[in-house]
């Protein structure tokens, strides 16, 4: 088996419905049956209920495991666990307690395939207590993104969840375990990824990559090199860049994007190929980093 190196892919939460809205027929037919259900006494009977309810219901957990494909999880077993939770919710079920059964069921079988992502979909599993930040850090990112109008800082995140900044880096990182890609993987200059990951370029490489960036830097306009600056040594967002140089979030990931194509691209011509990050390509970003420092 080839070595593995982690990258991420986070689960999203899926809508809970049934595949057919305002199906009222199925819905009848299930209140029909499980109704009979709870006043069936004899076990054949009770399990050949049970199986016509899973049989007309069973459209609801496919549709809901289906949400969750291409996220590291094989289908067959997102099937699996959501079948599973189905015939428990089938189990726990009573007609006329509240609004429906794909209302009472959906909640359940999407839970079972969350709690099945967390406990079984990491390559390399992380703390539980670092698996549950994670979680909260994604959804206070979304609330402080949408209360500031920007990204918001690490040092924000961690007071608003009550930790320390420290704990965000680590939470943040811990994505990186969901995931195992292959080191045979050829990475955007050809070769493969464990020729960059399992080759150490030592000092004298991030010495020329630095100079490399300073004679590309150069040849930049005044406003490319400001952008720059601005995101990289004082690592303001995109949001507060195009304020400040009076521009679009819009454009100033254009002008990124196109700046830092072309500093790689310039360091590879000057043939630094090997300096680099973990796709095979220069760590043009860091570097930037560092020259600032």
């Amino acid at each position: 088996m080839a070595p593995t190196t982690w990258v991420d892919p986070t689960p999203q939460a899926a809508p809970e419905a049934f595949p057919t809205d305002g199906d009222r027929h199925v819905e009848n037919a299930v209140d029909t049956l499980a109704a009979e259900l709870a006043q069936e006494c004899d076990a054949r009977r009770r399990a050949e209920l049970v199986e016509r309810i899973v049989t007309e219901t069973m459209p609801l957990a496919d549709a809901i495991a289906l949400r969750y494909r291409g996220r590291g999880i094989e289908t067959d077993d997102l099937l699996q666990v959501a079948r599973t939770a189905l015939v428990k919710a089938v189990a726990r079920y009573r007609p006329g307690a509240g609004p429906g059964f794909a209302a009472f069921a959906s909640p359940t079988i999407a839970g079972e395939i969350k709690r099945w992502f967390r406990d079984q979909g990491w390559a390399v599993r992380p703390p539980r207590r670092i698996q549950e930040l994670r979680a909260g850090l994604v959804a206070e990112e979304e609330r402080l993104r949408h209360l500031f109008g920007r990204d918001p800082h690490d040092d924000e995140l961690a007071a608003a969840l009550g930790v320390s900044v420290a704990d965000v880096d680590e939470a943040r990182g811990c994505s990186a375990g969901y995931h195992a890609v292959s080191l045979d993987v050829p990475t955007a200059s050809g070769s493969a990824l464990a020729d960059v990951l399992l080759v150490s370029s030592g000092p004298a490489a991030s010495v020329e990559l630095r100079d490399a960036l300073h004679r590309s830097l150069v040849s930049l306009t005044d406003r490319q090199r400001l952008v720059v600056r601005l995101r990289f040594v004082e690592e303001l967002t995109q949001s507060e860049i195009g304020e400040r140089i009076g521009v679009s979030q819009m454009q100033v990931s254009r002008i990124l994007r196109g700046v830092l194509d072309r500093l790689r691209a310039d360091v590879l011509a000057d043939g630094d190929a090997g300096l680099g990050g973990s796709d095979g390509t220069p760590d043009v970003t860091r570097t930037l980093g560092r020259r600032a420092a």
